[in-house]
């Protein structure tokens, strides 16, 4: 094995932050090489260090032709699946939540698209509110916003948001970089914890972008981080490049945890796998209603998994799970 390789992990390990040039030099590793074996032990190794591994669950509430045309996204007008504005029922989707809530979600998120209009988002989610237990956690998973609706959101019952900067940020969407750090600070100002992550990850994504993503996810200050692949997407002008492996997404997720440093203790992938549980991902999602990721209406009926099969796979990587509400969230 390649000594600095040795070096650099036991600098992460260590608690110190890595380079910029040290980060590319671990994504430059090939994935199932020696090397990058040792990468996903030291990554695991700090998760395990860390504490329980968590579930969480999201439900989504609404899907729409959205005009920010995400090419990655099921919702993009673009790509021509969700043609019309659609909310699901409110009935529907507080069942849905109390389901991953008595499965034993860490934290429930409501999830909307960049469209929907932000009242009614704050209305079902103030229903849910009240029908969740008191310490349940609530995160939103919605589009940017400003300070003060980050308060309402706070007001709302929720503690955090999951905001990210999105590889292809500017290009293959139509969201500038600079506004969604905008939302992460607006957020953070209003006293919600922010979770992120280094997505979604394609083939055709260089060294220097995954390093600039990484850095940046890094700077949010986050209660957790991650790595999560892109799922092609029926029409999207992005299938062309296909879908990197598990495999290699572990890889780039043990990296991702690595760079992160000391005090971000969460690390996520998703979709949740085995591979990316053994290289040290101690966070998954369980899904319900709408998926950006898929192209019905009921994701638990599709692509989405249950929050069984989300300890499962963390049973067959050894890994333990949680039980209460997220640590991730509650930790200042």
């Amino acid at each position: 094995m390649k000594i600095q390789i040795k070096q650099i992990c036991d600098k992460a390990q260590g608690g110190a932050l890595l380079s910029a040039n040290e980060i590319r030099e671990l994504f430059a590793i090939p994935a199932l090489s020696e090397e990058s074996c040792h990468i996903q032990w030291a990554s695991r190794s700090i998760s395990e260090k860390a504490g329980l591994a968590e579930i969480h669950g999201q439900v989504g509430v609404n899907t729409a032709a959205c005009p920010c045309n995400c090419r990655f996204c099921s919702f993009a007008a673009a790509n021509l699946i969700f043609k019309e504005n659609q909310v699901s029922d409110l009935e529907y989707i507080i069942e849905q939540c109390l389901h991953l809530q008595e499965q034993g979600a860490n934290a429930i998120y409501l999830m909307a698209t960049a469209n929907m209009n932000f009242a009614d988002f704050l209305n079902i989610a103030g229903e849910v509110r009240l029908k969740l237990q008191p310490e349940s956690i609530m995160i939103a998973n919605v589009r940017d916003i400003d300070y003060y609706e980050g308060l309402a959101l706070k007001d709302a019952g929720f503690t955090g948001i999951y905001h990210a900067i999105r590889l292809g940020e500017g290009e293959v969407t139509r969201i500038s970089p600079r506004k969604r750090l905008e939302t992460v600070q607006a957020a953070k100002k209003a006293g919600l914890k922010v979770g992120t992550c280094v997505e979604p990850v394609g083939p055709e994504h260089s060294l220097n972008e995954l390093v600039e993503k990484t850095i940046i996810a890094r700077e949010i200050e986050p209660v957790f981080s991650g790595s999560a692949r892109r799922i092609s997407i029926p029409g999207s002008s992005l299938k062309q490049y296909g879908m990197v492996s598990e495999a290699s997404m572990a890889h780039i997720m043990a990296v991702v945890h690595l760079a992160m440093g000391p005090g971000i203790s969460g690390n996520c992938t998703h979709e949740p796998n085995t591979p990316g549980a053994i290289a040290g991902a101690n966070l998954f999602w369980a899904e319900a209603g709408f998926n950006p990721r898929d192209t019905v209406e009921k994701t638990e009926a599709s692509r989405g998994f249950d929050i069984k099969k989300c300890r499962d796979i963390f049973k067959e990587a050894e890994f333990p799970v949680l039980q209460g509400s997220s640590v991730f969230f509650a930790r200042d």
